[in-house]
Formats: structure tokens, C-alpha cells, sequence
């Protein structure tokens, strides 16, 4: 892997002085310096078969000059880690998962000066990572109309190699050349652990605006109110779009929607099949349908019913379906053409939506937003099988992995 050929710092420099007009400095104080010995050995949580993690101990190897050594403070359980916890579906196994993590530099290499904005990376600062880029020239960051960062490998998600330090479920992490590194010393850890999938909402809520048809007075329906459900309707919110209409069918899930900013809730289970169910939609909006929806469910069934919900010449973000979730059965006719709806799929997150992501989670907590509610659940590293299996059940929302 080529993780050299592009200079993420320079990219992302460019990116933030061209939105700002301004030369990017660091806004964060050096950090003190870490104390304490590392150790020569650190445990990894390797998914070693299906539902079976196991902590395998390995020397913590040598850095390079490019390289960082971070000390993992913890990690949430995605959906995607879930998956290939449950089923393996990229073969990945053995593997170590792990990709909302964040952690504490104790070692850099001597190359290693400032992070992938430009901020000033010091010893005891506190990081996140976001994509690894490969030798693709048409995968810029800022140039949405090319491609996209499919094509890109992420820490947790990197098949094992002799350096076994690869994902955040672990006690350190290698940071290697070439990577992105964001220092954000200046948010609390839970925060810190909600920038990945609070990312991946800024990004779908940023394709979104591209149709024109998302606007501060829009009707918006939120359906699907996990995790990815909940923190759409925070970043809608933070945007000043008030009018949200939440879709669920778990009555605890739609309360804690209006915590985050929907106006009003539609429990799905409340209304027998698809024309009653848009009747409530259509209800709750005081008699109109949304302007714009997004599908978070990763439901098939769900994908099918939400145009019954939009309306004519409005708009549809698709963010649900990180996996192969199947088919979904639509009228090309009536829920598309007829209707004249604009239909935008939306995929992770570019840096760009990382470096917004800092800002939305200080906004959010600024206008009273619970965020920290959403992580429900912290394990151990030593209970990371009971974590996953919490999360497989449904009994929470954002479950996190937390070193001590």
C-alpha cells in the first residue's frame, strides 16, 4: 500500500485556509506530556472466527519517522464492525475492528509535526484518524464530482499484518506515514468517539443540500432512529431545520428524537401498512408531505415505502445501506418519475466533512443537544464479546469499547 503518494496535509491545509480565506494555524495549546513507561507488549481484541474475539498480546513494534504510537482511550461499535462480527461479509478474519476510536499520542516519529489540518502535533495530544488513502488521483477530497472514498482503506478495517496494532480496539494503536491524523485535544472523550459517525451524518446532510431542495423551512422526515437516525436529526438541527418529522418503531428510540430536535414522531408500529403510515407522516407535517427525507434503516422494506412520504419535486438522501442489505421493490413511475424526486446515495465521509464535524459537536452541545446520551453502553477491553452481542440485541444505541 502506496500511503505516501498523497499529502493529506497539504490537501486538507488548502481545503480548510480556501473555506476560511485564512492561513490555518494551530487553535490548540500543546498538550502536556504523557507519563508513564510504554509497555513492550500491547493486547489487540482479534476477531479470530465468527462471534469470537479474542485478546491475542504482541510486541508493540518500532515506529518510523512517519509513524505515531497512540494509546487507545476507546472506541464505539459501529454497525459495519457488527456485521463482520456476526457474519464476515469482506473476509476479513483474522482482524482487529475498531474505526470511532481515539487516543493519546505517546511516541511520534521524527517527521511527524503537524496533523492533517495543520494543527501541531505534540506528545499527549489527543487524535482521531480518519480515511488511508491510496495512489488514486481521483480520489480528492474536495472534488465530490469524481470519486468518492470507496476506494480507501480505515484502521479497524485493515486485514492483519506483522504489525498487528491495525484497529482501535486495542490497548495502542500505529498511526502509520501517510495517514490522517486529526489532534482534537480540545473535545471530551465521548465526543471523540461520536466524530466518526457524526461524519458520516454531516457528509449525507452535505450531499443532501447539493439538490437544492434542503433549505431552513423544510419539512424533513427522518426514518430509522438508531444511532445514525438520531445524530441526522442533530446535525439537521444545528443547521436551524426545525421541522423534522421522526420514523421508528421503538417508542424509546422516537423520545430520545425529539431530545436531538425532531418536532414531532410517527411509530410505524401504530399504523397498518404503507398508505396509513404516510397518512401519518402527511399528519404530523400538519397536512403536507416532506420537502426532503433520509433513509437510515438499511431496510429494503424501509427503502420501498419512504416516497410515499415525499413530495412532488422533493428529495431523498439514501444513507442506510453500508452493506448488502438486498433489493428494495419501487415503482420507477409513480415514486420516482411522476413525482420528479431528486435522489442522492450518500457514502462515509470526505476530510472536509471530518474538520466540520469538530465545529457540529461543539454546536451541538452549545444549543443543549444531548450527544452524549447516544453512547448508552462502556465495556472493557476484556468484555469486548459482551459489548458486541449488546449491540447485536438492540439494547442500546452507540456502544463503546473504553480503556481504562
Amino acid at each position: 500500500m502506496d500511503m505516501n503518494s498523497v499529502n493529506i496535509e497539504e490537501i486538507v491545509k488548502q481545503v480548510l485556509q480556501g473555506m476560511t480565506g485564512q492561513s490555518v494555524q494551530s487553535s490548540v495549546a500543546p498538550a502536556p506530556k504523557a507519563t508513564g513507561a510504554i509497555p513492550k507488549t500491547a493486547r489487540v481484541a482479534m476477531l479470530t472466527g465468527i462471534e469470537k474475539i479474542e485478546l491475542q498480546e504482541y510486541p508493540i513494534p518500532e515506529i518510523g519517522d512517519g509513524d505515531i504510537l497512540v494509546k487507545v482511550e476507546g472506541c464505539g461499535i459501529c454497525g459495519t464492525d457488527a456485521h463482520e462480527y456476526k457474519r464476515d461479509p469482506f473476509s476479513l478474519i483474522p482482524v482487529v475492528l475498531g474505526h470511532e476510536g481515539t487516543g493519546e499520542i505517546v511516541k511520534m516519529g521524527k517527521d511527524v509535526k503537524k496533523d492533517s489540518a495543520g494543527k501541531d502535533l505534540h506528545i499527549g495530544d489527543k487524535v482521531v484518524t480518519c480515511m488511508i488513502f491510496k495512489d488514486n488521483p481521483d480520489i480528492t477530497m474536495f472534488d465530490l464530482n469524481k470519486q468518492n472514498v470507496g476506494g480507501a482503506d480505515v484502521y479497524g478495517l485493515l486485514p492483519d499484518d506483522e504489525k498487528h496494532l491495525n484497529g482501535w480496539f486495542s490497548d495502542y494503536i500505529v498511526i502509520r506515514q501517510g495517514s490522517t491524523v486529526f489532534n482534537v485535544s480540545d473535545l471530551d472523550l465521548d465526543s471523540r468517539i461520536l466524530i466518526e459517525p457524526c461524519a458520516v451524518l454531516v457528509h449525507a446532510v452535505e450531499r443532501a443540500k447539493t439538490t437544492g431542495i434542503l433549505r431552513f423551512n423544510s419539512r424533513v422526515v427522518v426514518q430509522g432512529c438508531g444511532p445514525i437516525g438520531l445524530i441526522c436529526i442533530a446535525v439537521l438541527r444545528t443547521m436551524g431545520i426545525e421541522n423534522i418529522v421522526a420514523v421508528d418503531g421503538e417508542q424509546k428510540r422516537l423520545d430520545f428524537a425529539k431530545e436531538m430536535g425532531a418536532g414531532k414522531t410517527v411509530n410505524f408500529k401504530e399504523h397498518k401498512g404503507i398508505e396509513a403510515l404516510a397518512d401519518g407522516v402527511k399528519e404530523a407535517f400538519g397536512g403536507y408531505l416532506a420537502d426532503f427525507a433520509f433513509q437510515c434503516t438499511g431496510s429494503p422494506v424501509a427503502h420501498s415505502n419512504i416516497y410515499k412520504f415525499i413530495r412532488n419535486g422533493g428529495g431523498l438522501c439514501e444513507l442506510g445501506f453500508f452493506i448488502n442489505g438486498g433489493d428494495a421493490t419501487i415503482n420507477p413511475h409513480f415514486d420516482i418519475c411522476s413525482k420528479e424526486i431528486t435522489i442522492v446515495g450518500s457514502w462515509v465521509y470526505t476530510l472536509r466533512d471530518y474538520a466540520t464535524t469538530f465545529d457540529f459537536l461543539k454546536r451541538a452541545k452549545g444549543i443543549g443537544l444531548p450527544m452524549n446520551k447516544l453512547i448508552t453502553h462502556k465495556f472493557s477491553l476484556e468484555d469486548i464479546n459482551e459489548g458486541f452481542k449488546t449491540n447485536l440485541k438492540m439494547e442500546g444505541l452507540k456502544i463503546a469499547i473504553v480503556n481504562k
